[in-house]
């Protein structure tokens, strides 16, 4: 009989400095550049009466997140916005399920585009690490589903 032998795991290198020197950077601009295309694309979309589900789902994502940060105290003035919004989404929610379309009246439409300004002031004061941070604890608190989430999908 042989003996047992280690296998040794080999783990690549990272070069730890730039990976910190990378988190505590703002998130590069080429990709807020990218998420804000998407995020006014939507907001377009819901006031030419011609939204689809995805643009629906970038717009509620960037409350889900908006919020988070603002309850991590990362401009808590975000707080009234959002709520505005989420509530102008669930009304749009409940219209495409009797109209089949998704829908923002004006006013919903601003309460759109106040809160997008806001986000975007949101994620351009803080690192892409914090940024980061605060997506994951979006996605958790949402698949957690305590009492004060509302699931509409």
């Amino acid at each position: 009989m042989s003996r047992k032998h280690c296998k040794r795991k080999v783990y690549p290198l990272v070069n730890v400095i730039s990976h910190v020197i990378e988190g505590v950077h703002v998130t590069e601009q080429r990709i807020l550049d990218r998420l804000r295309l998407a995020e006014l694309s939507a907001i377009e979309a819901f006031a030419k009466s011609r939204a689809t589900r995805d643009d629906w789902m970038a717009l509620a994502d960037l409350s889900n997140v908006a919020e988070t940060l603002a309850r991590a105290g990362v401009g808590p003035e975000v707080l009234v916005p959002c709520a505005r919004a989420q509530d102008a989404l669930g009304e749009a929610h409940r219209r495409h399920g009797e109209h089949g379309r998704f829908e923002l009246t004006p006013a919903e439409l601003d309460a759109m585009r106040e809160l997008y300004q806001f986000a975007d002031l949101q994620r351009t004061s803080i690192t892409r690490a914090e940024y980061e941070r605060a997506i994951r604890r979006t996605a958790d608190r949402i698949r957690g589903a305590p009492a004060d989430v509302k699931v509409m999908v």
